[in-house]
């Protein structure tokens, strides 16, 4: 009998899991939305002279200062 507290050797030698059908081309969608998205954020106008960081009116709160407050 072997010790219990002794992990197995991982199999090294076994051929990666096939996916689905399905599941490959949920992958194939999901690579495809994000260079869509980076496509956009690449194109997508630049705000000169901004304040920088995170869109304030998206995640809630403004900084002013140093300060942050919520509206």
């Amino acid at each position: 009998m072997s010790d219990p507290s002794e992990t197995p050797e991982p199999d090294t030698g076994s051929k990666p899991k096939q996916l689905s059908p399905a599941a490959e081309r949920a992958l194939a969608e999901a690579e495809a939305r994000r260079d869509e998205l980076a496509e956009a954020d690449r194109k997508r106008q630049r705000e000169l002279g901004g304040r920088g960081g995170k869109d304030p009116a998206r995640y809630g709160d403004w900084e002013v200062k140093g300060i942050a407050v919520d509206f």
